[in-house]
Protein backbone atom coordinates (compact mmCIF):
# COMPACT_ATOMS: atom_id res chain seq x y z
CA UNK A 1 0.00 0.00 0.00
CA UNK A 2 3.16 2.14 1.25
CA UNK A 3 3.89 2.31 -2.89
CA UNK A 4 0.72 3.84 -4.30
CA UNK A 5 1.17 6.73 -6.17
CA UNK A 6 -1.90 9.22 -4.55
CA UNK A 7 -3.83 11.00 -7.40
CA UNK A 8 -1.06 11.06 -10.04
CA UNK A 9 -2.30 10.82 -13.44
CA UNK A 10 -5.45 12.69 -15.20
CA UNK A 11 -7.34 10.64 -14.05
CA UNK A 12 -5.17 8.96 -11.44
CA UNK A 13 -4.75 5.26 -11.59
CA UNK A 14 -8.35 3.96 -9.64
CA UNK A 15 -5.59 2.57 -6.61
CA UNK A 16 -4.41 5.93 -6.36
CA UNK A 17 -7.66 7.93 -5.71
CA UNK A 18 -8.54 9.62 -2.87
CA UNK A 19 -12.40 9.42 -2.22
CA UNK A 20 -15.02 10.50 0.82
CA UNK A 21 -15.09 6.82 1.31
CA UNK A 22 -11.26 6.32 1.86
CA UNK A 23 -9.98 9.72 2.63
CA UNK A 24 -9.18 8.91 6.59
CA UNK A 25 -7.48 5.79 5.68
CA UNK A 26 -3.82 4.79 5.43
CA UNK A 27 -2.20 5.69 2.81
CA UNK A 28 -4.48 7.97 1.25
CA UNK A 29 -4.94 10.01 4.09
CA UNK A 30 -1.30 11.07 3.94
CA UNK A 31 -2.83 12.95 0.69
CA UNK A 32 -6.07 13.61 1.77
CA UNK A 33 -5.17 15.88 5.12
CA UNK A 34 -3.75 18.36 2.66
CA UNK A 35 -5.91 18.19 0.06
CA UNK A 36 -9.68 18.19 2.79
CA UNK A 37 -10.92 20.60 0.65
CA UNK A 38 -10.83 18.97 -2.65
CA UNK A 39 -12.63 16.12 -1.44
CA UNK A 40 -15.35 18.01 1.61
CA UNK A 41 -17.09 21.59 1.28
CA UNK A 42 -15.45 23.78 3.23
CA UNK A 43 -15.60 27.50 4.03
CA UNK A 44 -13.06 30.11 4.00
CA UNK A 45 -10.95 31.54 7.27
CA UNK A 46 -9.49 34.96 6.05
CA UNK A 47 -6.27 36.30 6.65
CA UNK A 48 -5.18 39.63 6.43
CA UNK A 49 -1.95 39.21 4.44
CA UNK A 50 -0.83 43.20 4.73
CA UNK A 51 -0.84 42.15 9.13
CA UNK A 52 1.26 39.49 9.83
CA UNK A 53 2.54 38.43 13.46
CA UNK A 54 6.26 38.15 11.95
CA UNK A 55 8.30 35.06 14.01
CA UNK A 56 11.96 36.02 13.65
CA UNK A 57 14.03 32.90 12.72
CA UNK A 58 16.26 31.72 15.14
CA UNK A 59 17.17 28.19 13.37
CA UNK A 60 18.49 25.39 15.05
CA UNK A 61 19.05 21.44 14.35
CA UNK A 62 17.00 19.95 16.57
CA UNK A 63 16.01 16.82 14.60
CA UNK A 64 19.40 15.42 15.44
CA UNK A 65 18.56 16.35 19.42
CA UNK A 66 18.93 12.49 21.05
CA UNK A 67 16.26 11.31 23.38
CA UNK A 68 16.23 8.65 25.36
CA UNK A 69 12.34 6.47 25.28
CA UNK A 70 12.26 4.34 27.84
CA UNK A 71 15.67 3.15 27.62
CA UNK A 72 15.46 3.28 23.78
CA UNK A 73 17.90 5.74 22.08
CA UNK A 74 16.61 7.97 19.70
CA UNK A 75 16.14 11.38 17.97
CA UNK A 76 13.67 13.96 17.39
CA UNK A 77 13.98 13.78 13.57
CA UNK A 78 13.35 9.30 14.21
CA UNK A 79 10.36 10.38 16.26
CA UNK A 80 8.47 12.75 13.86
CA UNK A 81 8.96 9.69 11.14
CA UNK A 82 7.38 7.36 13.43
CA UNK A 83 4.53 9.58 14.22
CA UNK A 84 3.72 10.18 11.00
CA UNK A 85 4.41 13.78 11.28
CA UNK A 86 4.23 16.35 8.06
CA UNK A 87 4.26 19.36 9.54
CA UNK A 88 6.38 20.29 12.76
CA UNK A 89 7.41 23.85 14.35
CA UNK A 90 9.37 25.19 17.71
CA UNK A 91 8.50 28.73 18.80
CA UNK A 92 10.90 29.85 21.68
CA UNK A 93 10.22 33.60 22.64
CA UNK A 94 8.55 33.90 19.73
CA UNK A 95 11.11 33.10 17.33
CA UNK A 96 11.01 30.10 15.04
CA UNK A 97 13.98 27.71 15.80
CA UNK A 98 12.74 24.98 13.74
CA UNK A 99 10.68 23.68 11.24
CA UNK A 100 10.05 19.92 9.63
CA UNK A 101 7.92 19.25 6.53
CA UNK A 102 7.63 15.55 5.09
CA UNK A 103 5.11 13.88 2.57
CA UNK A 104 4.97 16.99 0.64
CA UNK A 105 4.49 19.34 2.67
CA UNK A 106 5.23 23.21 2.99
CA UNK A 107 5.07 26.21 5.29
CA UNK A 108 2.20 27.23 2.99
CA UNK A 109 0.03 23.97 2.92
CA UNK A 110 -2.89 24.12 5.06
CA UNK A 111 -3.19 20.78 6.86
CA UNK A 112 -6.39 19.49 8.74
CA UNK A 113 -6.15 20.09 12.66
CA UNK A 114 -9.15 17.32 13.68
CA UNK A 115 -10.03 17.95 17.05
CA UNK A 116 -7.24 20.63 17.61
CA UNK A 117 -10.27 22.81 15.93
CA UNK A 118 -12.13 22.20 19.31
CA UNK A 119 -9.44 24.24 20.51
CA UNK A 120 -9.40 26.99 18.50
CA UNK A 121 -13.49 27.29 19.19
CA UNK A 122 -12.47 27.32 23.03
CA UNK A 123 -10.45 30.68 22.11
CA UNK A 124 -13.52 32.19 20.23
CA UNK A 125 -16.06 31.56 22.72
CA UNK A 126 -13.43 33.01 25.38
CA UNK A 127 -13.89 36.29 23.25
CA UNK A 128 -17.81 35.96 23.23
CA UNK A 129 -18.86 35.78 26.37
CA UNK A 130 -16.08 38.89 26.77
CA UNK A 131 -18.63 40.76 24.69
CA UNK A 132 -21.43 39.77 26.26
CA UNK A 133 -22.63 37.90 23.37
CA UNK A 134 -22.41 34.55 25.19
CA UNK A 135 -23.10 33.20 28.88
CA UNK A 136 -21.81 30.12 30.00
CA UNK A 137 -24.57 29.23 32.67
CA UNK A 138 -27.09 29.40 29.48
CA UNK A 139 -29.20 26.01 29.11
CA UNK A 140 -27.99 25.25 25.37
CA UNK A 141 -31.98 23.83 24.72
CA UNK A 142 -32.75 28.00 25.85
CA UNK A 143 -30.73 28.92 22.41
CA UNK A 144 -31.16 26.10 20.25
CA UNK A 145 -34.95 25.16 20.51
CA UNK A 146 -34.89 22.64 18.62
CA UNK A 147 -33.12 19.85 20.03
CA UNK A 148 -35.18 20.06 23.42
CA UNK A 149 -36.82 16.54 23.97
CA UNK A 150 -32.85 15.19 23.69
CA UNK A 151 -30.37 14.24 25.83
CA UNK A 152 -28.60 18.19 26.05
CA UNK A 153 -31.74 19.10 28.09
CA UNK A 154 -30.75 20.36 31.49
CA UNK A 155 -26.97 21.06 29.71
CA UNK A 156 -25.22 24.13 30.23
CA UNK A 157 -22.69 25.81 27.39
CA UNK A 158 -19.95 24.96 30.43
CA UNK A 159 -21.09 21.80 30.13
CA UNK A 160 -20.48 21.04 26.58
CA UNK A 161 -16.79 23.27 27.18
CA UNK A 162 -15.70 21.13 29.50
CA UNK A 163 -17.20 17.79 27.97
CA UNK A 164 -18.98 17.49 30.53
CA UNK A 165 -22.59 16.51 29.43
CA UNK A 166 -24.00 13.44 29.72
CA UNK A 167 -24.51 12.25 26.62
CA UNK A 168 -24.60 8.53 25.80
CA UNK A 169 -22.07 8.66 22.74
CA UNK A 170 -19.65 6.17 21.59
CA UNK A 171 -16.26 8.66 20.20
CA UNK A 172 -14.97 5.04 18.27
CA UNK A 173 -13.52 6.31 15.37
CA UNK A 174 -12.97 2.19 14.01
CA UNK A 175 -16.66 1.65 14.22
CA UNK A 176 -18.12 0.15 10.99
CA UNK A 177 -21.91 1.07 12.27
CA UNK A 178 -23.96 2.80 15.29
CA UNK A 179 -24.09 6.79 16.18
CA UNK A 180 -20.28 8.07 15.00
CA UNK A 181 -21.15 6.55 11.13
CA UNK A 182 -24.32 8.72 10.85
CA UNK A 183 -22.57 11.88 12.50
CA UNK A 184 -19.92 11.24 9.77
CA UNK A 185 -22.57 11.07 6.90
CA UNK A 186 -24.49 13.98 8.41
CA UNK A 187 -21.11 16.41 8.38
CA UNK A 188 -20.29 15.53 4.95
CA UNK A 189 -16.76 13.41 6.04
CA UNK A 190 -18.99 9.72 4.91
CA UNK A 191 -20.90 9.14 1.52
CA UNK A 192 -24.55 8.02 2.03
CA UNK A 193 -25.44 4.07 0.76
CA UNK A 194 -27.88 3.40 -2.11
CA UNK A 195 -31.02 4.67 -0.86
CA UNK A 196 -30.33 6.63 2.11
CA UNK A 197 -31.84 10.19 3.06
CA UNK A 198 -29.32 13.00 3.18
CA UNK A 199 -28.78 14.31 6.92
CA UNK A 200 -26.99 17.61 7.54
CA UNK A 201 -25.24 18.44 11.10
CA UNK A 202 -28.38 20.45 12.70
CA UNK A 203 -30.94 17.47 11.77
CA UNK A 204 -28.58 14.92 13.45
CA UNK A 205 -29.25 16.14 17.33
CA UNK A 206 -32.45 14.86 17.16
CA UNK A 207 -31.03 11.46 17.44
CA UNK A 208 -28.96 11.94 20.52
CA UNK A 209 -31.59 11.16 22.78
CA UNK A 210 -29.65 8.51 25.12
CA UNK A 211 -27.94 9.90 28.17
CA UNK A 212 -25.40 7.90 29.79
CA UNK A 213 -25.11 10.09 33.01
CA UNK A 214 -25.57 13.67 34.93
CA UNK A 215 -24.32 16.72 33.06
CA UNK A 216 -21.37 17.75 34.88
CA UNK A 217 -20.18 14.44 35.87
CA UNK A 218 -16.98 12.94 34.52
CA UNK A 219 -14.68 13.91 31.66
CA UNK A 220 -16.71 12.24 28.01
CA UNK A 221 -15.37 12.95 24.54
CA UNK A 222 -18.60 13.71 22.60
CA UNK A 223 -17.66 15.42 19.35
CA UNK A 224 -20.65 16.67 18.33
CA UNK A 225 -20.72 18.87 21.86
CA UNK A 226 -18.47 20.69 20.48
CA UNK A 227 -20.35 21.27 17.08
CA UNK A 228 -23.60 22.44 18.78
CA UNK A 229 -21.43 24.92 19.91
CA UNK A 230 -20.75 26.36 16.43
CA UNK A 231 -24.31 26.30 16.19
CA UNK A 232 -25.06 27.96 19.66
CA UNK A 233 -22.62 30.33 18.53
CA UNK A 234 -24.19 31.43 14.70
CA UNK A 235 -27.43 31.38 16.74
CA UNK A 236 -26.59 33.98 19.08
CA UNK A 237 -24.39 35.88 16.98
CA UNK A 238 -26.52 35.82 13.74
CA UNK A 239 -22.94 35.27 12.28
CA UNK A 240 -21.22 32.50 10.07
CA UNK A 241 -18.76 30.24 12.47
CA UNK A 242 -15.81 30.94 9.55
CA UNK A 243 -16.63 34.61 9.18
CA UNK A 244 -16.08 34.68 13.36
CA UNK A 245 -13.22 33.26 13.64
CA UNK A 246 -11.55 35.36 11.06
CA UNK A 247 -12.59 38.94 12.58
CA UNK A 248 -11.79 37.75 15.96
CA UNK A 249 -8.92 35.31 16.21
CA UNK A 250 -7.70 34.73 12.46
CA UNK A 251 -6.96 38.22 11.66
CA UNK A 252 -6.38 39.76 14.82
CA UNK A 253 -3.44 37.49 15.54
CA UNK A 254 -1.72 38.06 12.34
CA UNK A 255 -2.35 34.33 10.78
CA UNK A 256 0.70 33.80 7.20
CA UNK A 257 -2.08 32.00 5.30
CA UNK A 258 -5.59 31.92 4.99
CA UNK A 259 -7.52 29.11 6.67
CA UNK A 260 -10.42 26.82 6.40
CA UNK A 261 -13.11 24.78 8.10
CA UNK A 262 -15.13 22.11 6.64
CA UNK A 263 -19.06 22.28 6.34
CA UNK A 264 -21.54 20.07 5.35
CA UNK A 265 -24.08 20.32 2.67
CA UNK A 266 -26.95 23.11 4.55
CA UNK A 267 -23.20 25.35 5.70
CA UNK A 268 -23.16 23.97 8.98
CA UNK A 269 -19.09 23.90 10.31
CA UNK A 270 -17.22 21.11 11.59
CA UNK A 271 -16.12 22.78 14.43
CA UNK A 272 -15.19 19.48 16.58
CA UNK A 273 -12.65 18.57 13.48
CA UNK A 274 -12.65 20.29 9.95
CA UNK A 275 -10.56 23.29 10.75
CA UNK A 276 -7.21 23.42 8.32
CA UNK A 277 -4.33 25.73 8.65
CA UNK A 278 -0.57 25.78 7.83
CA UNK A 279 1.22 24.14 10.79
CA UNK A 280 3.09 27.49 10.90
CA UNK A 281 0.05 29.21 11.81
CA UNK A 282 -1.40 26.75 14.20
CA UNK A 283 2.12 27.43 15.72
CA UNK A 284 0.53 31.19 15.94
CA UNK A 285 -2.17 30.40 17.92
CA UNK A 286 -0.30 28.45 20.44
CA UNK A 287 2.14 31.59 20.71
CA UNK A 288 -0.98 33.97 21.15
CA UNK A 289 -2.32 31.30 24.25
CA UNK A 290 0.98 31.52 25.69
CA UNK A 291 1.08 35.33 25.55
CA UNK A 292 -1.76 35.21 27.46
CA UNK A 293 -4.26 35.89 24.72
CA UNK A 294 -2.00 39.34 23.71
CA UNK A 295 -0.37 39.69 20.48
CA UNK A 296 1.68 42.58 21.13
CA UNK A 297 -0.11 45.57 22.75
CA UNK A 298 -3.45 44.08 21.48
CA UNK A 299 -5.34 41.82 23.78
CA UNK A 300 -7.26 39.41 21.53
CA UNK A 301 -8.57 36.56 24.22
CA UNK A 302 -9.15 37.45 27.71
CA UNK A 303 -6.20 37.20 29.89
CA UNK A 304 -8.80 35.61 32.53
CA UNK A 305 -9.82 33.10 30.07
CA UNK A 306 -6.21 31.58 29.40
CA UNK A 307 -5.86 31.60 33.10
CA UNK A 308 -9.09 29.58 33.81
CA UNK A 309 -7.85 27.15 30.85
CA UNK A 310 -4.21 26.80 32.71
CA UNK A 311 -6.15 26.83 36.31
CA UNK A 312 -9.55 25.67 36.50
CA UNK A 313 -10.11 22.36 35.18
CA UNK A 314 -11.05 19.56 37.11
CA UNK A 315 -8.82 16.54 37.75
CA UNK A 316 -11.25 14.49 39.63
CA UNK A 317 -13.27 14.66 36.23
CA UNK A 318 -10.38 13.73 33.75
CA UNK A 319 -9.39 10.95 36.11
CA UNK A 320 -12.51 9.22 35.76
CA UNK A 321 -13.10 10.09 32.20
CA UNK A 322 -12.73 8.20 28.90
CA UNK A 323 -9.21 9.58 28.14
CA UNK A 324 -6.89 9.16 31.06
CA UNK A 325 -5.52 5.93 29.80
CA UNK A 326 -3.65 7.59 27.03
CA UNK A 327 -2.00 9.68 29.42
CA UNK A 328 -0.98 7.36 31.78
CA UNK A 329 0.98 9.17 35.14
CA UNK A 330 0.32 12.41 33.49
CA UNK A 331 -1.56 14.76 35.77
CA UNK A 332 -4.10 16.33 33.18
CA UNK A 333 -7.11 18.84 33.91
CA UNK A 334 -9.36 19.67 30.43
CA UNK A 335 -10.72 23.26 30.27
CA UNK A 336 -12.87 25.12 27.71
CA UNK A 337 -11.59 22.42 24.75
CA UNK A 338 -7.88 22.85 26.22
CA UNK A 339 -5.90 19.87 27.94
CA UNK A 340 -3.74 20.86 30.52
CA UNK A 341 -0.48 18.69 32.10
CA UNK A 342 -0.62 20.10 35.30
CA UNK A 343 2.03 19.77 38.29
CA UNK A 344 6.05 21.44 38.43
CA UNK A 345 6.14 21.74 35.02
CA UNK A 346 2.17 22.89 33.47
CA UNK A 347 1.41 23.08 29.60
CA UNK A 348 -1.93 23.71 28.00
CA UNK A 349 -2.47 21.66 24.73
CA UNK A 350 -4.64 21.05 21.90
CA UNK A 351 -4.88 17.17 20.82
CA UNK A 352 -6.16 15.60 17.46
CA UNK A 353 -6.91 12.09 15.80
CA UNK A 354 -4.22 10.77 13.42
CA UNK A 355 -1.42 12.97 15.53
CA UNK A 356 -2.27 16.64 15.53
CA UNK A 357 -0.98 19.09 18.22
CA UNK A 358 -0.24 22.52 19.41
CA UNK A 359 1.74 22.58 23.17
CA UNK A 360 2.04 25.73 24.76
CA UNK A 361 4.78 26.10 27.44
CA UNK A 362 4.06 29.08 29.39
CA UNK A 363 7.06 29.07 31.76
CA UNK A 364 9.60 28.70 28.84
CA UNK A 365 7.24 30.85 26.45
CA UNK A 366 7.53 27.86 24.35
CA UNK A 367 5.12 26.58 21.81
CA UNK A 368 5.31 23.44 19.75
CA UNK A 369 2.89 22.60 16.67
CA UNK A 370 2.42 19.29 15.09
CA UNK A 371 0.45 17.85 11.66
CA UNK A 372 0.50 14.27 11.15
CA UNK A 373 -1.40 11.69 9.05
CA UNK A 374 -0.80 8.78 10.75
CA UNK A 375 -2.39 5.45 9.60
CA UNK A 376 -4.96 5.00 13.36
CA UNK A 377 -7.15 7.47 15.07
CA UNK A 378 -6.21 7.04 18.43
CA UNK A 379 -2.90 4.88 18.14
CA UNK A 380 -2.30 4.85 22.15
CA UNK A 381 1.23 3.93 21.92
CA UNK A 382 2.40 6.63 19.23
CA UNK A 383 -0.19 9.13 21.53
CA UNK A 384 2.77 8.31 24.92
CA UNK A 385 5.68 8.87 22.06
CA UNK A 386 4.72 12.22 21.36
CA UNK A 387 3.87 12.90 24.82
CA UNK A 388 7.69 11.64 26.18
CA UNK A 389 9.31 13.41 23.31
CA UNK A 390 7.77 16.78 23.86
CA UNK A 391 8.74 16.13 27.70
CA UNK A 392 12.51 15.83 26.76
CA UNK A 393 12.30 18.57 24.00
CA UNK A 394 10.97 21.21 26.55
CA UNK A 395 14.19 20.68 29.03
CA UNK A 396 16.73 21.68 26.18
CA UNK A 397 14.89 25.35 26.43
CA UNK A 398 15.12 27.45 29.99
CA UNK A 399 12.48 28.38 32.39
CA UNK A 400 11.97 32.21 32.34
Amino acid sequence: MSDIKLMQGFPPAPDGQVTLANWRKPPFNRWAFQHVREIVPSASIDNHAGDVWDLPHAASDLGALPLDIDGTATTLAQVLAETGTDGFVVLHKGRLVFEHYANGMTRDTPHILMSVSKSVLGLLIGVLVEQGALALDTLVTGIIPEIRGTAYEGATVRHLLDMRAGIQFDENYLAASGAIIEYRKAQGWDPYGPGETPSDLRSYYKTLTGRDGAHGGPFHYVSPNTDLLGWIIERQTGRRYADLVSELLWTPLGARCSAYITVDRLGAPRCAGGMCSTTEDLARVGLLVARGGRRDSRQIVPQAWIDDIRLNGDRAAWDGGDFAAYLPGFPVHYRSKWYTLTGGQPMSFGIGVFGQNVFVDFARDLVIAKTSSQALPMDAPRILLTAKAIEQLRKEFPIG
